[in-house]
């Protein structure tokens, strides 16, 4: 599949009727999404045949994107019941399997379950510090593989420093940097949209955690 079929495809995905701010929830764009898991496995073969996990699944994009490029198994866990009625719904549209979780992502006791890839667009830690170190220490306890994440590019020095020291990851690259078009979603925000600049990083776990 092209990038641009697989961006088309995103691009007819359901999204959140009535986002979460506390969950800080933003819809992964299909620009966005598509290059995400395009990248992943045409540079680095890391999602068909592959068990892919999106982790803070939302409204699937990620994970359906994972199914549509040949994932072997998909899984998608988010603690919000009406993203995953969501997700449901629109791999059911695009005729893709997931299997969908509710679940706190620290609550996630995986480390016997064999996850290749994780993919994921975690909160970027503006509500709720820190959350973003929880989405990424937790993908890199479960993957076996790779973790490929979005974060504001003006994290970047911590984001490395972070994997790299912390929790134990043995690479952190950047793969490009990518400009994140935020719409006018929340009573706060003030312009019809805003673009931010975020990285996508491609993770591969320590020798320890992979079993």
């Amino acid at each position: 599949m092209k990038l641009k079929q697989l961006e088309g495809l995103l691009g007819d995905l359901e999204q959140f009727p009535t986002p979460k701010i506390e969950l800080e929830q933003y819809p992964t764009r299909p620009h966005i999404a598509s290059r995400v898991i395009f990248t992943a496995e045409n540079t680095f073969g890391d999602i068909s045949s592959k068990v892919v996990a999106d982790f803070g699944c939302g409204c699937g994009t990620l994970g359906v994107a994972s199914a549509l490029l040949g994932a072997d198994h998909v899984i998608g866990v988010d603690v919000d019941p009406q993203s995953l009625e969501i997700a449901s719904l629109n791999a059911e549209n695009l005729e893709v399997d997931i299997d969908l979780i509710q679940c706190d992502i620290k609550d996630i006791e995986w480390r016997g379950l064999f996850v290749d890839t994780i993919v994921m667009n975690p909160p970027f830690g503006t509500r709720k510090k820190g959350s973003d170190m929880e989405f990424l220490s937790m993908a890199l306890k479960v993957a076996s593989q790779a973790v490929y994440s979005l974060h504001k590019t003006t994290t970047r020095d911590h984001i490395k420093r972070a994997a790299l020291r912390s929790f134990g990851a043995s690479s952190a690259e950047v793969l490009c940097e990518l400009r994140y078009d935020v719409p006018q979603m929340y009573k706060f925000h003030r312009k019809k949209e805003v673009d931010i600049a975020v990285d996508l990083w491609r993770f591969v776990p320590g020798p320890a955690k992979k079993s």
